[in-house]
């Protein structure tokens, strides 16, 4: 009886995984970008596609998110997991444009490196969104956020590297 008047059930799993995969590829363009060299354009009207879409899906995520009454998993956990996962795609959206406004026409290694590690990162990411679906057994999803981990911190490291590197060759100031 009660069934007819609660709302339809939403799959959020499905949004999950929809968003991870615009992630990875996202992330795979901002690679071929970064491997290239040249016009920037084509992969940079990519990846602002890919940043609409994302919205779009975050935008219903949110939507079914206010009109279900019974969720799979607590509703902020939902919210925040979708608005970074969005958030991935923003970053990468926004880098781009960077690069397109700035006219850039060649790319220096550490950014093809940093791009390369986003690729894993986020393969592994869309990976352990598709495990979600059996929350009962987490320890499938958990190696894959360890991965993730090692990638944020590889990551890290190679930008504490680059910036040691920018920092040793700035030019004293003599009096």
């Amino acid at each position: 009886m009660f069934r007819s008047i609660l709302p339809k059930e939403t799959s959020f799993f499905d949004y999950f995984e929809q968003i991870g995969a615009l992630a990875s590829t996202v992330c795979q363009e901002l690679l071929t970008l970064t491997s290239v060299g040249g016009s920037f354009t084509t992969q940079a009207n990519r990846i602002k596609e890919i940043e609409k879409e994302a919205d779009k899906i975050t935008h219903h995520c949110t939507d079914a998110l206010h009109s279900t009454f019974i969720t799979p998993m607590d509703r902020s956990h939902i919210h925040s997991l979708i608005k970074r996962l969005d958030d991935i795609i923003d970053s990468v959206d926004a880098a781009t444009s960077r690069m397109v406004l700035y006219d850039l026409t060649e790319m220096r290694p550490e950014a093809k490196g940093l791009a390369e590690i986003l690729v894993k990162a986020t393969a592994e990411i869309e990976t352990a969104l598709k495990k979600l679906r059996n929350l009962k057994h987490p320890e499938g999803i958990e190696a894959h956020l360890i991965a993730v981990t090692g990638w944020r911190t590889k990551a890290t490291r190679s930008c504490a590297r680059r910036w040691r590197g920018c920092s040793r060759k700035r030019p004293t100031r003599s009096a």
